[in-house]
C-alpha cells in the first residue's frame, strides 16, 4: 500500500512508501538527498571521491568546500567499498561515499553494487548511526538500469536490516517520479 504526503522541502511535495524490516523502516522518498535530515547521506561517489556531476556533485556544493578537502586526504575509494567524512554543511552529521560498478551487464557488476550498499550500512552500523539516507547508486552516469539495481538496493537492504537492527530507518531518496515509481514497486515485494 503506497502512503502519500507532503511536506515543505524547498517548496515541493514528496512521496514516501514505507516498509518495516524486523525493528527497522525502510523509505522510499521521492526528493533531494542533500536535503534529508538522516544521521548520514550516501554518495554515489566516482573513485577519486571527487566532486562531479549528478548526486556527487549536488551533495559537494550543498556541504561546501570542507568535503572535498577531507575526500582529498582519504585516497580515494575502490568500487564497491565506502569512506565516512564529515556532512559539513549538510543536515547529515556524515557523507558515506561508496563508489558503485560501471555498468556492462556482469555478475560482478551485481556483486559491487551490492557491495556498495552492504559496506555503507556496516559502516553506519560501525559509527553507531541510526539513520542514513541512499540514492539511486549507478544509476546515473554508470549506467545502471534502474529496476536491476532497485532489485538489488532493497533486497540487499532488507537482508542487512533482518540481520542488523542498530540502524533503525533507511531511506532510499529518489530525484524523479519514474525512479521512486521503481523503488516503489519493488520495495512492494517486501511487505
Amino acid at each position: 500500500m503506497y502512503s502519500s504526503f507532503s511536506t515543505r522541502q524547498k517548496e515541493r511535495s514528496i512521496n514516501v512508501m514505507e516498509i518495516k524490516v524486523g525493528k527497522s523502516k525502510l523509505s522510499i522518498i521521492k526528493g533531494d538527498i542533500t536535503e534529508q535530515k538522516t544521521d548520514a547521506i550516501v554518495n554515489a561517489a566516482n573513485q577519486q571521491l571527487a566532486p562531479g556531476g549528478g548526486v556527487a556533485g549536488a551533495i559537494h556544493r550543498a556541504a561546501g568546500p570542507a568535503l572535498w578537502e577531507e575526500c582529498k586526504r582519504l585516497g580515494g575509494c575502490k568500487t564497491g567499498q565506502a569512506q565516512i567524512t564529515k556532512g559539513y554543511s549538510l543536515y547529515a552529521r556524515f557523507v558515506i561515499h561508496t563508489v558503485g560498478p560501471v555498468f556492462n551487464n556482469t555478475e560482478k557488476n551485481k556483486t559491487d553494487l551490492a557491495d556498495s550498499y552492504r559496506n555503507s550500512l556496516e559502516i553506519a552500523k560501525n559509527h553507531g548511526i541510526k539513520s542514513i539516507s541512499f540514492p539511486s547508486i549507478s544509476t546515473g552516469i554508470f549506467g545502471y538500469p534502474v529496476g536491476q539495481a532497485a532489485e538489488i538496493a532493497i533486497s540487499t537492504i532488507t537482508k542487512f536490516l533482518k540481520q542488523n537492527q542498530e540502524i533503525e530507518l533507511v531511506q532510499i531518496v529518489l530525484f524523479d517520479d519514474s525512479s521512486y515509481n521503481i523503488f516503489a514497486l519493488e520495495a512492494e515485494k517486501y511487505q
